[in-house]
């Protein structure tokens, strides 16, 4: 079974909004598409760009530095499957966002 940590309030990242968390030393972006919580790693590998900072469409994030996107539910690159962030379960516990532990 998963380990989950509290990250942030469910208000905390409304609708169409986005929010950088740290889980366990790492930088996470909780994107809220539609009313459905997504988070993947939060750094771009390309030049370290913020994520949370990006522009969604669809289930789409693009970096705001230099344009790579990454889809929010496999964490896969759209140009290059070899290059995927790392995702992470969602759970809202009491009004509590939860991050599963990698």
């Amino acid at each position: 079974m998963a380990e989950f940590v509290r990250v942030a309030k469910e208000g905390d990242v409304p609708v169409g909004s986005a929010k950088e968390v740290e889980l366990n030393g790492r930088v996470v972006a909780i994107f809220n598409v539609g009313g459905r919580l997504q988070a993947i790693d939060g750094i771009c590998p390309h030049a370290g760009g913020p994520l949370s900072e990006g522009t969604v469409e669809g289930s789409v994030v693009t970096c705001p530095w230099h344009g790579w996107q990454f889809n929010l539910t496999t964490g896969q690159n759209v140009y290059n499957a070899k290059c995927v962030q790392q995702c992470h379960e969602v759970k809202v516990e009491g009004g509590d966002i939860l991050l599963s532990v990698p």
